[in-house]
Parts: C-alpha cells; structure tokens; sequence
C-alpha cells in the first residue's frame, strides 16, 4: 500500500495545480472583458506542443515558454476578432478552433512523441524552505509553481484595486457605457483577450515542460481546458475562488494517484477520470449552496447558518449590487488594507 505523506502530497498539488492556475486566470481575464474563449482545451494542447518542440529543437526553454504564450495569444486574439468585429458567435469559433487546435497539435508533433527533452528544474527558496510544512509545500517549487502564485495575486489586485481593472470589468459588463465615458471597448476587448491568451499559452507550456514533461498523446492535459472553464464561471469570475477550484482539482488528481496504489484492483483509468465529475458535483453543490431557498432553509438550522454565514454570506451595496462578504473575500479585502 502507498505511505500518504501529507507534505509531499500538497506539494504535489501545489505543483499540478499550475497549469491549470494559469489556464483559469487568463479565461478569467478574457471573460472579464466579455469575450467567451471556448478554445482553451484545444489550445493548451497545442501551446504544450509548441512549447517542446520549440525547446527541444533551441535547447532553450525560455524561447519554448515564448513560443507557447505567442500561440495562446494568437487563438485568443481569432475568437475575439470574429466576436467583436466580424460579430460571430464566440461559442461557435471557439468550440470550432478548441477541435482544430488540437488535431492540429497531434499531427504536427506526431514526430515528436515520447521524446526525452528539457524540462524545468526547482528552485528553491533559501531560507523560505526550511519552514516546517509550508516550506517544503510553498517554497520547495520551480518558478513556474511561484510565477502562477504570484499571478492570482496580481489579477485579484488588478481587477479590483487599480483603474485600469475598473476599466476591464466595464467593458465586460457594459461596453456602451464604457464608450460614453470615452473609452474604446473594442480595444480593450482585443487587448485582454490576447492577455489571457497569453496566460493559457503559458499553462500549456508548463504541461509538457514541466507537470508532465514530454509530448505524446494522449499528452495528460486532455480535459483541463473545459474545466478552466467551469472553474471561471463557478467562481464568479474571481481569480481567488477560481484559483481555488484549481487546486481543488489538483487535489482530485493527486489522490486518485495514492488510490491506485491502494486499490490495485479497480482499473487505473477509474482514477485518472474520477476527478473530473467530481470536481463538477463539488462545484454544483458549492453553487446550490448559494441559492436564497438554500439559504432560508439554513437559517433554521444553527450551525448550518454559521457555515454559510463564513463561506457564503452576501450583503447588498446602495445601487442594489449584491457583494460577496465571505471568509475569502474579507481575508483579501484585510490584506490589502493593511499595506
């Protein structure tokens, strides 16, 4: 039976999680300006394809990680020019170029499949890491693990604590009033669709140069995308409970490794799928959670109420916005307080 050591076991979380952390920031800053990129399933394979070969043929992973964001943008920036000004249906471009993108990545690195080649090497941080627990956890990882750390921060921080986040989210919400008030929404729709183009280019990359190193297929990224989008979407479009939802899975996919070894007689590909539905159900019941019948039946049951008060609880603002005042949201809103 395999040992569960706990250290070892949120470290690999907090490392598989990176991808798919990078993938859900960069459809969150997308969907944010409002466009819906379907493609991303597509696209982080063939980002993962483009960032190997690229490195394996340079022997530079830089130019790999490049190369792998350049792709990202490009497919971001297809949906969004057929949605804002040839105004197709963005669900249909990019359910259309999510197939495309990965055909495409299996048949031009067909040859390139099994390969050996570069990789990202850790990097530790002195001192940090010898923290108990949380080092080995937080501070034992490659940059890809603190890049995708520090991105959840910067987006969170940016979307809601900057002008030019108030600007993003305008545009999202209501282009014409963001043109009234002398902005351009076109621009700027294009522009933070190739930035989080950029974002899921880059998670590709640090599938196949890093979490899972090599290219083949099926490669090991199959599926993420479409669960970036779920993520996205149950969050509320808030990089931290988006973020969140990424390490949950990671966690799912993580354990379903230790279950193999201690369920030897349930087929691998049991556990390799598992996650995946339920990740869906965890996310369903978390959004159930917040529905007002839900939440008038909690308030007869005590500590029910006091959970959902913690997690969930909502207050409304003077023009009848509903805002989030749970536990996440008021830990960030301290933190950022008290700079």
């Amino acid at each position: 039976m395999t040992e569960l050591d706990v250290t070892i076991l949120f470290a690999g979380v907090v490392a598989g999680a990176a991808p798919i952390v990078l993938a859900t920031l960069g459809e969150t800053v997308t969907e944010k300006a409002g466009i819906i990129n379907l493609s991303l399933d597509g696209t982080i394979l063939l980002s993962a394809m483009a960032a190997f070969v690229v490195a394996l043929e340079t022997n530079n992973i830089l130019l790999g990680f490049a190369f792998a964001a350049v792709v990202g943008g490009i497919v971001a920036a297809i949906v969004a020019f057929f949605s804002i000004y040839l105004n197709q249906s963005q669900v249909a471009v990019g359910f259309v170029l999510t197939l495309m993108t990965r055909d495409l990545a299996y048949f031009l690195g067909n040859s390139y499949s099994r390969l050996q080649g570069p990789q990202v090497v850790p990097l530790p941080v002195p001192l940090l890491k010898d923290i108990p627990f949380f080092g080995q956890i937080f501070f034992n990882q490659n940059l890809l693990v603190y890049f995708s750390l520090a991105m959840i921060v910067f987006c969170w921080w940016y979307m809601y604590r900057t002008p030019l986040g108030l600007q993003l989210r305008s545009v999202g919400e209501n282009p014409r009033a963001s043109y009234a008030r002398g902005i351009n929404p076109k621009k700027l729709q294009m522009m933070y669709s190739i930035c989080g183009g950029l974002l899921v280019g880059l998670a590709g990359a640090t599938f196949s140069l890093s979490v899972k190193p090599g290219w083949g297929r099926p490669q090991g990224a199959e599926g993420v995308g479409w669960i970036a989008l779920v993520l996205v979407i149950f969050g509320g479009w808030n990089p931290i409970k988006a973020a969140l939802g990424a390490y949950l899975f990671s966690f799912l996919q993580v354990i379903g490794i230790y279950c193999q070894g201690w369920l030897p007689s349930v087929p691998a590909q049991v556990f390799q799928v598992a996650p995946f539905p339920l990740m869906i159900f965890t996310l369903l019941v978390m959004s159930l959670a917040q529905k007002e019948s839900v939440v008038n039946w909690a308030e007869d049951h005590h500590q029910k109420k006091t959970i959902f008060a913690v997690f969930f609880r909502q207050r409304t603002n003077l023009l009848g916005q509903t805002l989030q005042t749970g536990l996440i949201d008021n830990f960030f809103n301290l933190l950022y307080k008290s700079q």
